[in-house]
C-alpha cells in the first residue's frame, strides 16, 4: 500500500498518474480538436462532407458513450481486473482506435467514402470502449494514494488534473496543426502515438505505485506486480474489444430502426438495473448509503454544468471557425488553437487553487464542495453572458475578435476548476470501499449525459425559437441556487466528509 500519512509533498505515485493521463488526454483531445472539422471538411479537402446538425450529432453521441462505458470498465476493475490490468486494456485500445481513424482519414488505404466512413465509425467505437477501461480507473488509484481525511487529497486531484491539461494544451498543437495544415490522418497517428507513450510510461512507472491496483485478490495471494497470466487477459480483453465494436457495426447494419429503437431501450434499462444492482450490493449501513445519495445529487447538477462547458469542442469550434477573425498580421490562426486556451487556463490556475484549497482548510475556511459547485455555475452562467454578447454581435456575418472566445474559455476554466477535479475527489471520499469504480462510472455517466446534451441543445431549443447561450446562462444560474439552497442537507448528508 502507499504511505499516505506523510504530510509533505505528494506521493510518487501521483506524477506516474499524471504523465500516464497526460498523454492519454494528449491523444484525446487531439482527437476531439479534429473531429467536428474533419467531418464537416469538404470532400475535396479529405474531409466527410457533413453538415452542422450532422457533425454535432456524431460528437454529442461519442462523447456521452466515451462516459458511459466507463460504468462498465469500473465494473470489470472492481471485480475482475483491477485497475492496472483495466488502464492498459483501455490504452492499447484506444491507441488502436486512434490508428484507425488515420486510416479512415485518407483514400490511399480505402478508396469508397462509405468504406471510409464505416470504418471512421469502427475507429470511434474502438475508442469508446477502451476509454471504459481507462477513464474510471486511473482517478480511483489517485484517490488511493491519499486518507479521506488528508488535506492534501483535492489539492493532489487538482495537480493531477493538471496533467490532464497539459495533455489537451499540447494536443492541438500538435495533432491538431498536423490535422489541419499536413493531412488529416497525420494528426490522428500523433493522438495514437500519444496514446502509447502513455502505455509505456505507465508500465515503466508501476513501482511507484506501491501495490495499488492490482487484481482484486493480489492482497490474499501477495501478489505485487502483473504476472504472465495477467497479461495475457490484457491482450484477451484489447482482442474481444476490437472484434465486439466490429460484430456490433456488423449487427447495425443488418438491422432496421425499428430494432435499434428496441435494443438501445433495452441496454438502457439493463444499464439501470446493473448501477442499481451494484450500488445496493455494495452499499452497508445508513452512513454509506447517505454518501450515496451525495454523489447522485451532485452528478445531475454536474450534467448541467458540462452541456454548457463541453460547447467548447462542438459550438464553440464551428464559432471559432465561422465567426472569429483569426488573422493576425499575416498570420491565420489555425481553428484548433482555440482549444487550448482552455488547457493553459489550467496549468496556470490550477497550482493556484491547489494552494488556495489548503491555506483556506489551514484557516477553517475551505468551502464545502456543494458550495463550491454553486460558484462554479455561477462562474459558468457568467461566461455564457458573455458569449450570448458575443453571438448576437456575429450575426450577419461579422467577424467578432478572438478575445470573446478567450474570455469565455478562462472563466469555464475557473468555474471547471471548482467543480470537476473537486468532484473527482469528492466520489473517491464518499464512495463505498467496494464499488470506487463504479461509482467512478457514475460519476462519468453524468459528463456523458451533459456532452450529449451539449450537441443537441442547439437543435432542440430551435424548436422553441430559444437562444442556445443565454439558455444555457439560466440554467446554471438555477443550478447554483438550487445548490446554495441544498447545501444544509447535503453538508449534512456527507456524513463528516468535507
Amino acid at each position: 500500500m502507499a504511505e499516505k500519512t506523510s504530510q509533505t509533498g505528494h506521493p510518487k505515485g501521483l506524477y506516474s498518474l499524471f504523465f500516464t493521463e497526460m498523454w492519454e488526454r494528449f491523444s484525446y483531445y487531439g482527437m476531439r480538436a479534429l473531429l467536428t472539422l474533419f467531418l464537416t471538411a469538404q470532400l475535396i479537402t479529405g474531409g466527410f462532407g457533413l453538415n452542422r446538425a450532422e457533425s454535432l450529432a456524431i460528437y454529442g453521441i461519442f462523447t456521452a458513450l466515451v462516459y458511459l462505458t466507463p460504468i462498465l470498465g469500473g465494473w470489470f476493475s472492481d471485480n475482475i481486473l483491477g485497475q492496472r490490468k483495466s488502464i492498459l486494456i483501455g490504452g492499447i485500445t484506444m491507441a488502436i482506435g486512434q490508428f484507425m481513424l488515420a486510416a479512415s482519414s485518407t483514400d490511399a488505404l480505402i478508396s469508397e467514402l462509405a468504406g471510409r466512413q464505416h470504418f471512421f465509425y469502427l475507429g470511434l467505437g474502438v475508442l469508446i470502449l477502451g476509454n471504459g477501461f481507462f477513464k474510471p480507473n486511473i482517478s480511483t488509484i489517485v484517490g488511493n494514494l491519499y486518507d479521506n481525511d488528508d488535506p492534501r487529497k483535492d489539492g493532489g486531484f487538482t495537480i493531477f488534473y493538471m496533467g490532464i491539461n497539459i495533455g489537451a494544451f499540447l494536443s492541438p498543437f500538435v495533432a491538431g496543426t498536423l490535422g489541419e495544415n499536413v493531412g488529416w490522418p497525420y494528426g490522428f497517428i500523433a493522438a495514437g502515438v500519444g496514446m502509447l507513450i502513455g502505455v509505456l510510461w505507465f508500465h515503466f512507472r508501476r513501482n511507484t505505485l506501491e501495490g495499488l491496483g492490482l487484481p482484486p485478490k493480489a492482497k490474499i495471494t501477495g501478489q505485487t506486480d502483473l504476472l504472465p497470466k495477467d497479461w495475457r487477459d490484457i491482450i484477451l480483453y484489447v482482442v474481444v474489444n476490437v472484434a465486439l465494436v466490429f460484430g456490433i457495426m456488423a449487427f447495425w447494419g443488418a438491422t432496421s430502426d425499428l430494432i435499434h429503437k428496441i435494443l438501445i431501450a433495452i441496454v438502457g434499462l439493463a444499464g439501470a438495473i446493473f448501477i442499481g444492482f451494484s450500488i445496493f450490493k455494495g452499499t452497508n449501513g445508513s452512513t454509506e448509503w447517505s454518501r450515496v445519495l451525495v454523489i447522485l445529487i451532485l452528478a445531475f447538477f454536474n450534467i448541467v454544468f458540462w452541456a454548457g462547458f463541453e460547447q467548447a469542442g462542438g459550438t464553440f469550434n464551428l464559432f471559432a471557425e465561422e465567426n472569429t477573425n483569426r488573422v493576425v498580421g499575416s498570420f491565420k490562426i489555425p481553428t484548433t488553437w482555440f482549444q487550448n486556451i482552455n488547457p493553459i487556463a489550467i496549468v496556470t490556475l490550477a497550482p493556484l487553487f491547489s494552494i488556495l484549497w489548503i491555506k483556506l482548510a489551514a484557516k477553517k475556511l475551505n468551502p464545502r464542495t456543494p458550495i463550491k459547485f454553486a460558484i462554479a455555475m455561477f462562474i459558468g452562467a457568467l461566461s455564457f453572458y458573455i458569449m450570448t454578447i458575443a453571438a448576437n454581435k456575429a450575426e450577419g456575418g461579422t467577424l467578432v475578435s478572438p478575445m470573446w472566445l478567450t474570455v469565455v474559455y478562462v472563466l469555464l476554466t475557473c468555474g471547471e476548476l471548482m467543480l470537476s477535479p473537486i468532484g473527482l475527489s469528492m466520489v473517491t471520499k464518499l464512495s463505498p470501499g467496494k464499488i470506487v469504480s463504479v461509482m467512478m462510472g457514475v460519476w462519468m455517466a453524468s459528463f456523458a449525459l451533459g456532452n450529449y446534451l451539449a450537441a443537441t441543445l442547439e437543435q432542440f431549443l430551435e424548436r422553441y425559437n430559444l437562444e442556445l447561450y443565454s439558455t444555457i446562462s439560466w440554467l446554471m444560474i438555477g443550478s447554483g441556487v438550487g445548490l446554495l439552497i441544498l447545501s444544509p442537507f447535503l453538508n449534512k448528508a456527507m456524513k463528516g466528509i468535507h
